[in-house]
């Protein structure tokens, strides 16, 4: 490990996979696990997991993290992909999504702006689609140079680069394919680890995510694989940044900085964050304690990387038996590491807990307005 690397944070026995489920409790409770050892760069900014191992990650059509059926989610795609639309003038342009999931964001911009869409994912399923634009192609494979004759105007990967063991080789790739090229626009969408450390939201640090991307970081490698960035924003609440950003040729003028925030502050956000963390770990498993002791029934909503992340770090099994998630393709299935079963929203009105452990505030309105129909009366926990 390089002398200017340090390891700040550690979650060691996570579940390698957090989206692919398990059809039986047994199976779930043997799933694949590893070590997370979260280094810091005092270089460059970047935050890695120290301890990946690219073999034990493999994404196939068992891949579950389809966040479209919200409606909170739902209006945050709807909304970046018409302002992406309208700044760039992507009216029946051509349109590359690497990692583009079930395929809901690419047809999203190719029914807005009449464009057509490529799509990559080795975790795409063809009947997932119900009414698919005949103007998008999704290929079941993951994004590599064999593709390289496929040229967009955009070139869009939402929540792909921090799963990916060298972003900066994946990014000098793509900037070989966009080549001379300068009008192509490049969109990157990822998770905002400055978020993780302001609302010390641990849950978000989960095996299958090698890098932890800030502005700073996250400027300087587009700069060093080729790209220009234009802007580096921070979105859906402050939890995601999204970078736009356009080929480089060596003379134009740097791209944006990370305003507001230099690699001084970072370092000590990382100080920080790694004498919380341990903090909220401890403050969580005496609260589920105290549930416990009270006899109240509790269950938690959202069977995503944050659900698997928060139940398996603090060790829970029997205090909370049931998860509940709004995807059925999720419901039905186990938690990996610690097995419980998803359960459709539905779940609740039978099950009547005394405590709704929320994973990400962002929903927590859209949960509570669904409990409110139910006519049930609980408390409502952020986690």
């Amino acid at each position: 490990m390089s002398e200017c690397v340090s390891v700040f944070a550690e979650m060691a026995g996570m579940p390698v996979h957090c989206n692919i489920l398990w059809h039986t409790r047994e199976s779930a409770l043997k799933a694949r696990r590893g070590d997370i050892k979260l280094g810091f760069c005092s270089g460059c900014g970047h935050i890695f997991n120290t301890a990946f191992d690219p073999e034990a990650v493999k994404y196939t059509q068992e891949y579950e993290n389809s966040l479209h059926f919200s409606p909170f989610f739902q209006d945050y795609a709807r909304s970046l992909a018409v302002k992406l639309i309208e700044k760039f003038n992507l009216y029946g342009k051509d349109i590359i999504e690497i990692g583009c999931g079930k395929g809901d964001f690419l047809v999203l911009l190719s029914e807005l702006g009449g464009n057509r869409g490529i799509g990559f994912d080795a975790s795409y399923v063809q009947e997932r689609l119900e009414s698919r634009d005949n103007r998008v192609v999704f290929i079941q494979d993951l994004y590599s140079e064999q593709y390289s004759d496929y040229k967009g105007d955009l070139i869009c990967s939402r929540q792909v680069l921090e799963h990916i063991e060298s972003p900066r080789e994946f990014l000098q790739k793509m900037r070989k394919v966009v080549g001379g090229r300068s009008e192509t626009v490049v969109f990157l969408e990822v998770p905002n680890v400055l978020y993780t450390f302001r609302e010390l939201a641990i849950w978000d640090i989960i095996y299958e995510h090698c890098s932890y991307f800030s502005a700073i970081s996250l400027a300087k490698l587009l700069s060093v694989a080729g790209f220009k960035a234009v802007s580096i924003e921070e979105s859906f609440e402050g939890q995601f940044l999204c970078a736009e950003a356009f080929p480089s040729f060596g003379t134009e003028e740097a791209g944006v900085s990370a305003r507001g925030f230099n690699l001084g502050e970072l370092k000590t956000a990382v100080a920080a964050f790694s004498r919380k963390y341990t903090g909220k770990i401890l403050a969580w498993k005496n609260e589920l304690e105290r549930i416990r002791v009270k006899g109240q029934k509790a269950v938690l909503w959202g069977g995503g990387s944050k659900g698997v992340s928060f139940l398996n770090a603090l060790g829970v099994t029997g205090q909370i038996s049931h998860v509940i998630d709004i995807n059925p393709h999720k419901q039905g299935k186990y938690i990996p590491g610690t097995g419980q079963e998803i359960e459709p929203p539905e779940f609740v009105r039978e099950y009547s807990p005394d405590i709704i452990i929320v994973m990400n505030p962002n929903y927590i309105s859209e949960i509570w307005q669904m409990v409110k129909g139910m006519g049930i009366a609980c408390s409502i926990l952020s986690a």
